[in-house]
């Protein structure tokens, strides 16, 4: 790991770092796990697989198995308990995350979310994480002392049964002290202050960060999120609220709708009168022609826009470079709530086609070939390691951290792009597991992405965009057949949302799911369109669970399980269309 950093910030020095590290990523990937198996060797977990104190690659792919998260629930969950503290890890978990799976067809986030261990190794190599991209980032976007505004939300933590505190991965990186120090010493403090940042209300807390940027907006030099869809939320709720945002600035005085009594204080300390600053903010927004380069008007100090921006984030993209204008979009780093895996340190790749390069000391990586021919057959390929991989060849990671994950099934599908010296370069390409199968079809998310991306392009022509997107498997008739919502930016005529429809039939390209059409083993394709708002409430549905706002992603398909979802989308529905494309 890096050293503790103080107040100071050398980001030559951390590229000099990484590229050590990264010149003998075999080295550094053995000693990594050597160093993991030291520490935790003696934990119930590894005992039972027989490893003997034996530290090296081939016994522990030998001797452990590989596993996903239901293996390592009964453990978690002990952990959790107070009945087993170190039974995954040496040192006792004290903190857990709260990973909640929105894809999931079997509609786990009905109302329990999983718990993952988190403990200091995790937020130091999440610091590592964020210093390395920031180094290579700003040897092309040079910052100066300003502040960044960011888009972050943290939900509550909770005791578990055993005393531990549990949060969402983000609530727990934000509320260590690790955070706000390396925010400072990287000269892009977030502008909101903590009473905004861990408010109890989403709603309250966005209205506040964008005041706060607008406050501030001649010192913003960064807009980020997390996530890209944040960032698109927040801009999307500013065109439905700036004239509220400008009376304030102008009056000094804060909007009644804002009645947490810390945020009104915190913000108290920040808002004054200044009809100057109103003035200015409002002659921008006029200025504008459909909000285009809403955020360069706004904050004209702003060197780029950042967030997570591949996968499921690709669909928000476009409207993000619309509010962005001329800015750049830069993806954030590669990880989940269970640990990190890579840094972007080409940050002028556009999100598209970014690419992570592995950290080989924040934890060991195996990769299992992805190979049609034994996919067909159900049977899978020997994993390899991480310098073994090939150029251009698709992989599924498994990870083993400090954090007490061995041999863990990610579920991520990944492509190696090329090398950094001796550590490969990862792009994301979508989650292994299906979303929509009935027969012998399989489609992915990016499937329907990219089946969302060709029908939404006919709207274009009418100024009018999908908002958002899910879908789901109707059982309910024989035979099945798939469905797909849109929320859409306007009201289309029908016979152009007809044509969107046999446009997303058409658009699923897997030989399963053709082959089915045309014998009519897979009925025709549904699209239902959404009452403006439904995604909205949908988001409100998760983060009432505990979900937080910071980490949301749109599930893109609702699994028959998840009954509040599929009741919001069916009261939504305002409008049905059946595809005649086959």
């Amino acid at each position: 790991m890096l050293e503790k950093m103080d107040d100071r910030f050398d980001p030559e020095a951390v590229i000099e770092e990484f590229e050590s590290l990264s010149r003998d990523a075999g080295r550094v990937q053995r000693e990594t796990l050597q160093k993991i198996l030291d520490e935790n060797g003696e934990t119930e977990y590894l005992q039972g697989w027989g490893l003997n104190g034996r530290t090296d690659p081939d016994s522990f792919n030998d001797c452990v198995p590989i596993v996903s998260h239901s293996d390592l629930e009964p453990y978690i969950q002990r952990i959790a308990d107070g009945n087993s503290p170190c039974c995954l890890t040496g040192k006792p978990i004290t903190t857990i995350s709260l990973r909640w799976s929105l894809h999931k067809l079997s509609g786990t986030t009905q109302g329990k979310p999983k718990f993952v261990p988190f403990n200091d190794e995790l937020m130091e190599s999440t610091m590592q994480i964020y210093k390395t991209s920031f180094a290579y980032r700003n040897r092309e976007y040079p910052i100066g002392n300003g502040k960044a505004l960011q888009f972050i939300y943290s939900s509550k933590q909770f005791k578990t049964k055993g005393g531990l505190a549990a949060g969402t991965a983000t609530t727990n990186v934000y509320r260590n002290a690790q955070f706000k120090k390396t925010m400072r010493a990287m000269q892009t403090p977030c502008c909101s202050p903590d009473e905004v940042i861990f408010g109890p209300d989403f709603h309250q807390s966005l209205y506040c960060h964008l005041l706060c940027g607008l406050i501030f907006r001649d010192e913003v030099q960064v807009v980020s999120s997390t996530f890209a869809h944040s960032i698109v939320h927040a801009f999307r709720t500013f065109e439905q609220i700036w004239e509220e945002l400008v009376t304030d600035i102008r009056e000094g005085t804060l909007s009644s709708c804002i009645t947490v009594p810390p945020i009104r204080a915190a913000m108290a300390k920040l808002l004054e009168p200044d009809p100057e600053l109103a003035d200015t903010v409002y002659s921008k927004i006029s200025g504008l022609s459909n909000w285009y380069g809403l955020i360069q008007e706004l904050f004209p100090s702003t060197k780029y826009i950042y967030g997570i921006m591949t996968g499921s984030m690709e669909p928000y993209l476009k409207k993000l470079r619309h509010y962005a204008g001329e800015l750049p979009l830069l993806s954030a780093d590669y990880g989940s709530s269970e640990g990190w895996i890579g840094a972007n340190v080409n940050p002028k790749l556009t999100p598209e086609v970014a690419t992570f390069a592995v950290l080989p000391n924040i934890g060991y990586f195996e990769f299992i070939p992805l190979r049609e021919d034994l996919n067909r057959q159900g049977q899978e390929a020997k994993p390899v390691g991480l310098t073994d991989v090939k150029t251009g060849e698709e992989y599924e990671i498994l990870v083993t951290n400090f954090a007490g994950l061995y041999r863990y099934r990610l579920g991520d599908v990944v492509k190696v792009k090329g090398f950094h010296n001796s550590t490969p370069e990862l792009q994301f390409i979508c989650r292994r597991n299906l979303l929509l199968t009935i027969n012998i079809d399989k489609n992915t998310e990016k499937d329907l992405q990219l089946a969302v991306e060709a029908a939404a392009q006919l709207l274009a022509g009418e100024k009018l965009e999908v908002v958002d997107f899910t879908s789901r498997v109707d059982l309910s008739m024989d035979p099945g057949h798939y469905v797909v919502f849109w929320e859409i930016s306007g009201d289309p005529q029908d016979e152009l949302l007809q044509e969107c429809c046999n446009c997303l039939d058409r658009s699923f390209v897997d030989a399963g799911y053709l082959s089915s059409r045309k014998v009519r083993a897979i009925g025709a394709l549904e699209l239902r369109i959404l009452r403006k708002g439904t995604f909205h409430k949908i988001l409100d549905h998760y983060v009432g669970l505990g979900a937080a706002v910071s980490q949301f992603k749109t599930p893109r398909c609702v699994g028959p399980a998840n009954n509040t979802v599929l009741q919001i989308l069916s009261v939504n529905a305002s409008r049905s269309y059946f595809s005649t494309a086959y």
